[in-house]
């Protein structure tokens, strides 16, 4: 049986990459002050994460050859499945939790398996080895030992939540190696589903059907966003693996799929949830500066298309002036059909006033003045020179030309 589920590498080699990008770029931007701060970060993890072991071994009860020997053995046999050289330290905690967890502290890996696990499935010891395997699974394709370089890339939208999806897939399959049978690989699953008494009278195909009710796009969305598939899929996929077929999911809704690539992970059975919220924030920050930015960017090229237009006006009135020898009255004696050049498209108007001078209006300002960018010319010696500038104009939207 291949351990590793299809997904996971694949995903690994995508976070790998990205993540060495990213710490690459943080070294040499930084000039290596973030190792500092890495350092920091370790400290403060390393004193908080202790405390959870300390109270492990302060609390826990060891689990050996003399004190629980049969959760030993299993332990033993199980690690000899997998292939998990070092037996890792194992503790029986009596918490409000109905799971099992690995973690690993200064090197040393750690196996805890909780007490209303192992008493729900007294009946079904068999069941208790889908725990430990699913654990020893963990520690053996070493998740926790990568977790903490690949963080950049656990961020990423759809990657990163695909990545500890395919973990979880990947460890279920380790539990299956483990298990005797599968009535033990159901029997285990079916007791996180439906608690510590109610197991024993679930229905599995009747629970592995509700896998067809997670293609709408709430759950698509919750699935694509979140770090654990749903129970039932792996139900299913468990299942189907212990009878040596394989297992197809329905399609998840392709709405669901666009909106996550939106959301980055940040983890947690509510990490969908949280991530969207975060999301929502950031897009509004974001349109907070990106809006008037791009009104901003829309005036400009309104201004600049204006004053283009203005300029061959200014062609025509140097070329009437040599010509004439006088100023002309109005647009029509430039050329042009009506009295007023008007633009629709980006909103102005040009007309000639006295003097050659060209008017080219913008609108109003909040005040109800017109807004002009001015071409205003000057005969000197013969020769006629021309200045831009603005009249009741915000001088930011004005070309260069004109400031």
């Amino acid at each position: 049986m291949e351990l590793v589920y299809k997904n996971e590498k694949p995903l690994l080699r995508i976070a790998v990459v990205f993540s060495a990008i990213i710490w690459l770029a943080l070294f040499v931007g930084t000039f290596g002050i973030v190792l500092l701060y890495l350092l920091l970060g370790y400290l403060f993890f390393l004193f908080a994460h202790s405390a959870f072991i300390s109270h492990l071994k302060g609390s826990g009860v060891r689990i050996s050859r003399e004190q629980y020997p049969d959760l030993y053995e299993r332990l033993v046999r199980c690690c000899e499945k997998v292939g998990v050289k070092d037996v890792p330290e194992a503790y029986l905690l009596r918490t409000d939790f109905f799971n099992a967890l690995a973690t690993k502290f200064l090197g040393r890996h750690f196996v805890v398996l909780f007490t209303d696990v192992i008493d729900a499935l007294e009946d079904q010891q068999g069941a208790i080895d889908f725990y430990i395997g699913h654990e020893l699974g963990h520690i053996h394709r070493k998740h926790l030992s990568w977790r903490a370089f690949v963080m950049p890339g656990s961020l990423l939208p759809v990657v990163g939540p695909a990545l500890r999806r395919a973990e979880e897939y990947t460890c279920d399959r380790y539990g299956v190696a483990c298990c005797q049978s599968e009535a033990d690989i159901k029997a285990a699953i079916a007791a996180i589903a439906a608690g510590d008494t109610r197991w024993k009278t679930i229905n599995v195909d009747a629970y592995v059907s509700q896998v067809q009710a997670t293609n709408g796009f709430w759950m698509s969305f919750n699935e694509l966003t979140g770090d654990y598939p749903w129970l039932t899929k792996r139900m299913a996929t468990a299942v189907a693996l212990a009878q040596g077929r394989e297992v197809t999911h329905p399609r998840r809704s392709l709405w669901a799929w666009t909106l996550s690539m939106f959301v980055p992970r940040l983890g947690g059975g509510a990490g969908g949830a949280a991530s969207l919220l975060v999301t929502v924030a950031i897009i509004g920050v974001l349109a907070a500066v990106a809006i008037p930015a791009y009104q901003t960017y829309v005036e400009k090229a309104r201004y600049s298309a204006a004053y283009l237009a203005g300029e061959e006006v200014q062609q025509r009135v140097t070329a009437y002036v040599y010509e004439q020898q006088a100023w002309p009255v109005t647009m029509q004696e430039l050329g042009y059909p009506d009295l007023t050049l008007d633009n629709q498209q980006h909103n102005y108007s040009i007309d000639v006033y006295d003097n050659g001078t060209i008017g080219v209006e913008m609108g109003e300002d909040v005040s109800g003045e017109s807004e002009y960018i001015v071409l205003e010319p000057a005969m000197a010696e013969g020769e006629l020179s021309w200045t831009c500038y603005g009249q009741n104009v915000n001088e930011k939207y004005l070309p260069a030309e004109c400031r």
